[in-house]
């Protein structure tokens, strides 16, 4: 998986609270965050019950025709992709390896048990940005409060619900309001707030062929989250509900989402259905470029094919040479 934090316990800590109030919730975050000029926005209006047999609007530009590839100021990568070797000594100079390969952003997934303000002073030495993170859904509005703070220090554009998984289609409208609700706080400090997609969201029945990801594209406000998308897992989503042409699968959910998909994990799947390094493996990414273009292009692989660093290098080197 890709969260890089503790999924298991924030799952459960969130399922412990059945009965999220999302107004209480937000009242809350606002006065915790009011040492970080959160109180600035009010509650955003309720999300009404989906119509689970109508179809999502479809939205944005059609994909402009031409032959470029991925602009490198638009290229970043997950830095759980990473994690093995990210600990001690290590971390500043895999930083500074990842400057050298191009990167001049990452997402982060966890701060290495420093401080934001002390991973933004290595990453500006480095000429990289700390664009956007993986962070668990918030237990408390103080949790959601020191999230957004840590945010601002490192200037991100972006923070993203990584994982949510359940089988009971109550927690999932639950989480939507939830998210609903922090993206709202996180909007009054500048901070876009998005989720990001494995498979089960497409595969999990959650009665009458109700699946997560209709939940969450239909209750998830448009004004306050997107979607990150993780292409890898869209696609394993296609191959799992039988698609014809998982690709197509793949174009058809990003643009289909009524929310915006503002960001991509650009993960490659070879033949067997596993991981691999990007352009090692079966996916079209020039197809979906061309069909919507997303604001940023993060490299991952949660098991890469020979060390992470080989990883990140080709990975860079491949969206800097794909043509969409």
């Amino acid at each position: 998986m890709c969260f890089g934090f503790d999924a298991k316990g924030s799952l459960n800590r969130s399922l412990e609270k059945k009965g999220v109030d999302r107004r209480n919730f937000i009242r809350g975050a606002l006065a915790a965050g009011a040492g970080v000029g959160l109180a600035s926005i009010g509650a955003a209006p309720a999300v009404a019950h989906p119509d689970h047999k109508g179809k999502p609007g479809h939205h944005g530009k059609p994909g402009h025709k031409g032959n470029r590839p991925v602009p490198p100021g638009q290229i970043s990568i997950q830095m759980y992709t990473l994690r093995s070797i990210m600990t001690g000594e290590n971390i500043d100079a895999n930083f500074a390896k990842l400057a050298r390969y191009g990167y001049d952003r990452v997402e982060l997934a966890g701060l290495y048990g420093r401080t934001a303000k002390d991973m933004r002073r290595t990453l500006n030495r480095l000429g990289i940005r700390a664009s956007s993170s993986h962070e668990g859904i918030s237990a408390t509005p103080a949790d959601l409060q020191t999230k957004i703070s840590n945010a601002l220090t490192l200037c991100q554009t972006y923070m993203n619900v990584p994982y949510l998984a359940s089988d009971n289609a109550d927690d999932w409208y639950r989480w939507a309001d939830q998210m609903n609700a922090e993206a709202a706080v996180a909007r009054g400090a500048g901070i876009k707030y998005g989720y990001h997609n494995h498979a089960h969201e497409f595969t999990t029945d959650l009665g009458g062929g109700l699946t997560p990801w209709d939940i969450f594209t239909s209750r998830l406000d448009p004004k306050l989250v997107h979607l990150e998308v993780d292409l890898y897992w869209v696609v394993t989503g296609g191959v799992g509900v039988g698609a014809a042409d998982p690709v197509q699968f793949a174009i058809d959910t990003i643009k289909q989402a009524p929310q915006k998909v503002l960001q991509y994990h650009v993960k490659d799947r070879d033949a067997a259905g596993d991981f691999a390094d990007l352009g090692t493996g079966t996916i079209d990414f020039s197809r979906i470029f061309k069909a919507h273009q997303a604001k940023e292009y993060i490299v991952e692989n949660d098991q890469p094919d020979v060390t992470p660093l080989q990883t990140a290098e080709v990975g860079y080197r491949y969206l800097r040479n794909v043509r969409f």
